[in-house]
């Protein structure tokens, strides 16, 4: 499903416009962006958190060449599904 699809999906279950549905999932996307790169987390009961975290830095190999290379320290995004996300994608 891509983003189109989940606002049709949206639009279909709730009775609002498609506009106004895609506006509302682009401002919720951009909340939890600005929110999660402050550094803060963004939790969803029932659903799941996001939060950001460090990868360190470290050394690698170009597949191509073999050679080594260094790979810089960098944040990365991170989500964490909840238990009722969890149960439901296992059926429990």
């Amino acid at each position: 499903m891509n983003k189109q699809e989940l606002i049709d999906a949206i639009a279909a279950k709730t009775g609002q416009s498609k506009a106004q549905t895609g506006e509302t999932l682009d401002t919720a996307l951009e909340v939890i962006k600005k929110t999660v790169s402050k550094g803060d987390n963004v939790q969803v009961i029932g659903f799941g958190s996001f939060s950001s975290g460090k990868r360190a830095a470290r050394v690698g190999r170009n597949p191509k060449t073999g050679e080594e290379i260094k790979i810089p320290a960098a944040k990365t995004v991170k989500f964490t599904a909840g238990k009722a996300f969890k149960d439901a994608v296992n059926k429990k």
